[in-house]
């Protein structure tokens, strides 16, 4: 600012940005307006002309001179003498010295049991670094599926923030006493479009490339096309649209191109003369409509809409639009997202790709404490213990021990405790994060569509028509089931079975650990279990 940026005496040379941790003073120093930024403001300190020695040496100083002081917050700032305060980094939203430095503004975000946490957030903060750090605070499993969610009540509509998105921003654009919130909850299905085979999210039928081929493509080489601009694929498929004004659903043609979403007034024709255009994919979002058939009378349960920017609030000037079934929305959803974001969404799953990657700890490794420099074998098979000094008979001491608590523990799960004296045992389960004790049918279909209809993803409940049984639902090709499970009695010993006892296990942990890794009678494996935490 003014002289332009200087150096630091030992530090950067004259016009060189230096990053780097606030110079010995602390965040207290700093101006009010700055302070709970100092993941932004790199660098701060004082520094001299860059000019100043040389001009001391001639006689011709020009320390004090140059343009007044400038006014940032409490503290003055030089024009282009000794009193000049340099940024390494400075904010994209702040203008610069003329423009006041922007406060965090106040976001809050609600868990699904309704429970409210305000966090601080700047204009630079990501829905992903919110997400982690709601993550830290409540001490949920970190994993690339919490996500945030901006919720709109009074429109049914819904949608999954971008890793990449601006919260302060999303919350900016909400019209003022709108019944809008931000929800913070589990979405397995936002990267699932860069781990599913083509066939499960991109029907062959949807996607131009693959008619023209009249061949299947290989999932990857198909998002690869998607992510690239020169050859983008069309979706296209009958959609259900909403008349502008009046309550009438009409059925026609969409197509969904680079340049925005279009739909033929004549059939399934592709003439200019016949094509509509609907709609800006970068000048809207895209929303799943919850309560479809109550709110806007939709013909099916599958229903999203079309958003766009200058839409703040009410009904008029939503695109309202409904697909067949959730195979061909969740195509819709996906190839709308890839349209308007390519290659940011891509890193942004590399990203959490990298994150779960990376260890728990920040900074170096953490030193091995002293008792366990100091652990030795031992042998207690005599009277007393010995240290075990050869290295040969370690090793087989380890094996044999190993080889015991194998069998001990096999042994264990495969009899099943007494009912009268497994009281513990007969309840643990509740302490598990995928039992969510007793809860209706139609909520448990509601909680896993809401955290991603992915093959795997499940949840245990208390059965409520059977007292004694539990209910394992499992999400498969994008539809619910439900397996009953039944206790049993055998000799006194009590057991679960979901196969009219062909498979009998000891609880119910064991029963969910086994199908966590063997199918048994079920269509694929447990992946995901659904959980809500408490904010």
């Amino acid at each position: 600012w003014g002289g332009g940026l200087g150096s630091v005496p030992g530090s950067a040379s004259a016009g060189e940005l230096r990053f780097g941790r606030p110079q010995p003073w602390g965040r207290n120093h700093l101006p009010r307006e700055s302070r709970g930024w100092e993941g932004e403001i790199l660098s701060l300190g004082w520094d001299h002309h860059p000019n100043e020695s040389r001009d001391r040496e001639r006689g011709t100083s020009t320390v004090g001179q140059g343009p007044p002081p400038k006014r940032i917050g409490k503290q003055e700032v030089g024009g282009g003498g000794w009193s000049h305060l340099w940024l390494c980094r400075v904010l994209s939203c702040w203008g610069g010295p003329d423009t006041p430095c922007p406060t965090p503004q106040v976001v809050k975000v609600f868990g699904e049991d309704g429970a409210c946490r305000s966090l601080e957030a700047s204009a630079a903060t990501t829905a992903r670094q919110l997400c982690d750090t709601l993550v830290r605070r409540t001490r949920a499993l970190h994993d690339h599926s919490w996500a945030l969610v901006e919720l709109h009540q009074h429109l049914a509509l819904e949608r999954c923030l971008e890793d990449h998105e601006s919260v302060v921003e999303v919350q900016s654009s909400w019209a003022p006493g709108a019944d809008s919130r931000f929800v913070f909850r589990k979405n397995f299905a936002k990267y699932e479009l860069f781990k599913s085979n083509a066939q499960s999210l991109f029907p062959e039928v949807m996607v131009s490339s693959c008619l023209e081929a009249n061949k299947s493509m290989a999932h990857s080489e198909l998002i690869q096309n998607f992510l690239n601009s020169g050859s983008c694929p069309e979706v296209q498929g009958f959609l259900q649209l909403r008349e502008a004004g009046r309550k009438v659903w009409k059925r026609f043609h969409f197509s969904l191109r680079r340049s925005g979403l279009y739909y033929s007034t004549k059939g399934t024709s592709k003439d200019p003369r016949h094509l509509q255009y609907f709609a800006d994919l970068t000048e809207s979002n895209i929303y799943y409509v919850t309560q479809g058939k109550k709110l806007y009378g939709t013909p099916t349960e599958f229903g999203f809409c079309i958003k766009p920017h200058k839409v703040r609030s009410g009904v008029k000037g939503l695109k309202l639009l409904c697909s067949e079934d959730e195979q061909s929305r969740s195509c819709w959803m996906a190839a709308f997202r890839l349209f308007k974001y390519g290659m940011q969404l891509y890193r942004n799953y590399q990203q959490a790709q990298a994150r779960l990657s990376q260890p728990p700890w920040i900074g170096p490794t953490p030193l091995r404490s002293v008792s366990d420099n100091a652990l030795v074998a031992m042998d207690f098979s005599g009277c007393t213990g010995r240290v075990i000094e050869n290295p040969n008979e370690v090793l087989t001491a380890a094996l044999e021990e190993a080889q015991a608590w194998r069998k001990k523990t096999t042994h264990r799960y495969s009899l099943p405790a007494a009912c009268h004296s497994s009281p513990l045992s007969a309840a643990i389960h509740r302490t598990q994060p995928w039992f969510h004790g007793r809860i209706s049918r139609e909520d448990t279909q509601q909680l896993i569509g809401r955290q991603g209809l992915v093959d795997g993803v499940f949840l245990v409940r208390e059965s409520q028509r059977n007292p004694k049984g539990f209910v394992l639902s499992l999400c498969h090709l994008q539809r619910i089931k439900h397996y009953l499970i039944l206790p049993s009695e055998e000799e006194g010993r009590l057991y679960f079975t979901m196969d009219d006892g062909q498979t009998r296990f000891a609880d119910l942990i064991q029963l969910v650990e086994f199908h966590q890794i063997n199918r048994g009678i079920l269509p694929c494996k447990l992946r995901h279990y659904c959980t809500c935490v408490a904010l």
